[in-house]
């Protein structure tokens, strides 16, 4: 395909891992409420930046507003038969309360909000792309298409993650749900570049490689628990130092299992030299999990700093995303693996 559509999809995917890395951001300084109604924030196109800026009687207002959301997501659930998640929403009484204004909270969530923005446009136009010259492809087409309704899903439940005042298990499902876009936007890619490769690599490799993929989806899962934790911490105006103090086994869990990823992938990296593969990703992997390591220690032993968990995270996704770029190494030569 051409080179103009290849450059665009990668383009696309940035965006996509700007949104990912913007979400993390508005976590870690709390700023999910910043702009408690959706899409607009405090009924404007462009965020106030001062308290008198700000409608008349807005609290009550957005508490109102975030009721009524609530309700109709509530009796979504009771309907695919998660009647007690629907009545612990329901009963939540954080959903009566409402922050205070804050300006920087509000634009950190008002520029996640326009990278999103931008990500689903040009997922859009992808989409619009394909249709038009590459429609003879109808993986091509399926993919375009299912990515564009799950960005437009995602901005919605994004609305919905607001209206219930950022219940933790709807955080981690929006950023799940995120990753899939990702992992579809990868594989447009993939079909796009139609890479080929010659060379002859040996099975256990190959299933050493599939193994470092299957963990590091585990460890994304585990992570995306021990930030459940913070998140209930966060609401409970817990001072950062005792976090650490304060985890469950997951995070000791998640830690440990750190070292596990570590190891597979140092030994594809020896694997991948004493063979003579040349594949050039595995020296980025190394390099992002030595990252991933650091700001891993900066949790441990530095009481979480705020700017370590976006970087932790977009590093996690980042390993993901080269290690799936890889695949093609595997899938499009099957035929030359040595049994």
């Amino acid at each position: 395909m051409g080179k103009s559509f290849i450059r665009f999809s990668w383009i696309t995917l940035v965006f996509i891992l700007l949104v990912t890395l913007a979400g993390s951001v508005v976590r870690t300084t709390g700023s999910g409420m910043g702009c408690p109604d959706w899409p607009t924030c405090f009924d404007k196109i462009i965020p106030p930046t001062s308290a008198d800026e700000l409608p008349t009687g807005y609290q009550e207002k957005y508490i109102e507003y975030r009721k009524k959301k609530v309700e109709k997501f509530a009796n979504v659930l009771s309907v695919f038969g998660f009647q007690e998640i629907a009545t612990v929403l329901l009963n939540d009484p954080e959903l009566v309360k409402e922050e205070t204004f804050n300006p920087t909270k509000t634009w950190i969530e008002y520029v996640n909000r326009l990278c999103g923005f931008v990500a689903g446009n040009l997922v859009l136009i992808t989409l619009i792309w394909v249709f038009f010259k590459y429609r003879q492809n109808k993986k091509l087409i399926l993919l375009s298409l299912l990515n564009l309704i799950l960005i437009g899903f995602e901005g919605w439940f994004g609305s919905i993650v607001v209206a219930t005042n950022l219940v933790p298990w709807t955080i981690t499902l929006h950023m799940l749900l995120a990753l899939i876009i990702i992992i579809i936007q990868l594989k447009i890619i993939s079909i796009a570049q139609q890479k080929s490769n010659p060379l002859t690599i040996d099975s256990r490799f190959k299933w050493l490689f599939y193994s470092s993929i299957a963990l590091t989806f585990i460890q994304i899962i585990l992570g995306s628990q021990v930030r459940q934790e913070v998140d209930f911490m966060v609401k409970d105006s817990m001072e950062r130092s005792s976090w650490i103090a304060s985890m469950s086994g997951d995070f000791l869990f998640h830690r440990s299992f750190s070292w596990v990823l570590l190891v597979v992938n140092i030994s594809l990296f020896w694997l991948n030299r004493k063979f003579n593969y040349g594949i050039r990703a595995f020296n980025y992997i190394l390099l992002i999990l030595i990252v991933e390591f650091i700001t891993g220690i900066l949790f441990s032993y530095a009481e979480m700093p705020a700017f370590s968990q976006p970087v932790h995270f977009i590093m996690a996704v980042s390993l993901l995303v080269v290690q799936l770029h890889n695949l093609h190494y595997f899938k499009k030569h099957r035929h030359s693996l040595i049994s």
